[in-house]
């Protein structure tokens, strides 16, 4: 096998174990509420800060001090997905009126032929 095939081969092998090793992470603000963010990438600073893109909102997000916590992705996935949009509530049908009833016809009594 030549160099070229072998590090082709390398490469590949390379790929396919890095493909699936992506890490999922709930940082919580301790200093701004029960506030929790989701992403997948933290860049830390030398000051001790962490910059994020927050998955739910989409917004860059630093903070100076946080609670970071890896996650399973099925947890991310549940986290981030949008709620289910609400349903307008259709209006209910107005009842229809009753229909009165008609009146029987009422016969006169046939009055006794005379004769």
């Amino acid at each position: 096998m030549s160099k070229k095939q072998l590090s082709v081969w390398l490469l590949c092998g390379l790929a396919l174990v890095t493909a699936g090793c992506t890490s999922y992470y709930r940082i919580s603000d301790p200093s701004g509420g029960s506030k929790d963010y989701y992403t997948t990438d933290i860049d830390k600073s030398r000051s001790g800060s962490i910059k994020f893109k927050d998955a739910k909102s989409g917004s860059t997000i630093t903070l100076q001090a946080s609670d970071v916590k890896e996650i399973s992705e099925e947890e991310f996935k549940a986290a981030v997905k949008p709620p289910a949009p609400v349903k307008p509530a259709t209006p209910a049908t107005p009842a229809t009126p009753a229909t009165p009833a008609t009146p029987a016809t009422t016969e006169t009594p046939a009055t006794p032929e005379k004769k």
